[in-house]
């Protein structure tokens, strides 16, 4: 199993009880099959939600759909046009609160109520505090019963980044790390390929595809000549996940490569300059002692732009780097980016976890030993006594083949999941 599978803690197997006259179902089951709907939009509905929607009349299932791909129709207008005249008199069950606005589809909650749905059940409401509540309003207001909250903890989980740039203006980081038993990701001469098996690293590109953003350091790309890319051979077509079989079907989205070069010394040939998609390279304006004089700033730059990335200058940190928090802000708020996926060194890991950017840990650990010299997991500098350790919340461990696959959260983040 792998992680878009974890999040599915509502899913049953709802084909073992359609079409049986001698099952009651209950209204948690339609919502469950709505987020099971959802779910095969995992790698391709980005930056919107993954959505699902049920509509059930005579408790038989008359229409369902979900949200397949961006700019298309949503999950609400499939199953109306699957239902068809059915759809009159039904209840829908939706996991997110149907949309209000007009963009390049009409509202889904004025689709519901024209097509003469009784009732609406969502899981949750949307989390754009400008809209959050209006469909629902304009639900009631046109007659239809509505109920908000079934199973609302699983339909956060599966759009915890949509929900995280909605509410604080941030996308949610996960931080991917392999290391060995004893904690460490390279040998001090920077060899770490492989430390994990192949199962472990199929599974990382589960993570990638559904991430919006891989997010490096230069010197880790420069070290690896990193491609930060979904790799769809290695993404495989598994018969347990249908989101991987839409994502084969409906073309491999290949998430926007960054790259934090507050120098920029990313040279022109490198490899993830080549690769489909866009590589973002988040710098900033040559300032203070030591930096680079305009000319060779902008000469780099230059250079940069016509190997075919996009350079981005941000604000600086005290400690003259390009401040982490703002490139995250810039993410979410110019790029639509709803998941990173944090794959870097111990340095800008340690930063972005030591300044509480770090959303979730996924480290992969593989049953070898490495050594004192080799080089450690994150650099965590100032920690000099227990009483300022970084506490963690396991919150799954499983194998993958030899390996072991540890998901926590640092205890202190107050992500919106």
């Amino acid at each position: 199993m792998s992680i878009e599978d974890t999040a599915g803690h509502a899913v049953i197997p709802f084909g073992s009880i359609e079409g049986r006259s001698d099952v009651t179902r209950q209204p948690e089951d339609y919502m469950a099959r709505a987020l099971h709907l959802a779910r095969r939009g995992l790698y391709t509905t980005d930056p919107n939600p993954r959505v699902g929607c049920v509509l059930v009349r005579g408790n038989q299932i008359v229409g369902e759909g979900w949200h397949e791909l961006t700019g298309e129709p949503h999950a609400e207008i499939h199953a109306l046009r699957a239902a068809g005249e059915a759809a009159r008199g039904a209840t829908a069950y939706v996991t997110l609160e149907p949309c209000s606005h007009y963009g390049r589809t009409g509202p889904c909650a004025k689709a519901l109520a024209e097509a003469g749905v009784d009732r609406v059940v969502a899981a949750m409401l949307d989390p754009n505090p400008q809209v959050s509540g209006r469909g629902i309003a304009m639900l009631e207001a046109a007659g239809v019963g509505t109920r908000v909250g079934m199973l609302e903890a699983d339909a956060r989980e599966l759009n915890v980044g949509f929900i995280s740039r909605m509410a604080r203006s941030l996308p949610y980081v996960r931080l991917k790390m392999a290391m060995s038993l004893d904690g460490r990701t390279a040998m001090a001469s920077g060899e770490s390929k492989w430390i994990t098996g192949e199962r472990s690293r199929r599974d990382v590109q589960h993570l990638r595809a559904r991430s919006s953003a891989i997010l490096s350091g230069v010197a880790s790309v420069i070290r690896d000549d990193s491609r930060l890319t979904v790799r769809p051979e290695q993404l495989g077509s598994r018969s347990d996940s249908q989101a991987v079989q839409v994502s084969h079907e409906r073309g491999v989205r290949q998430p926007l490569r960054v790259i934090v070069d507050s120098t920029l010394s990313l040279p022109p040939t490198a490899s993830c300059l080549t690769e489909p998609g866009r590589t973002l390279v988040a710098t900033i304006s040559p300032i203070g002692p030591g930096a680079l004089d305009n000319r060779d700033h902008f000469r780099r730059r230059e250079a940069l732009v016509a190997a075919g990335a996009e350079v981005v200058t941000l604000t600086s940190s005290p400690g003259g780097q390009v401040d982490l928090e703002a490139l995250l802000h810039y993410l979410a708020d110019v790029e639509q980016c709803n998941e990173v996926l944090l794959e870097s060194g111990s340095r800008l890991s340690g930063a972005m976890l030591d300044a509480g950017l770090v959303n979730e840990l996924v480290i992969y650990m593989a049953p070898i030993l490495m050594g004192d010299e080799a080089r450690g997991l994150l650099t965590l500098p100032g920690l000099q006594k227990l009483s300022q350790r970084r506490q963690l919340s396991i919150v799954d461990v499983r194998a993958f083949g030899p390996d072991w696959r540890i998901i926590a959260h640092p205890v202190n983040d107050q992500a919106s999941s």
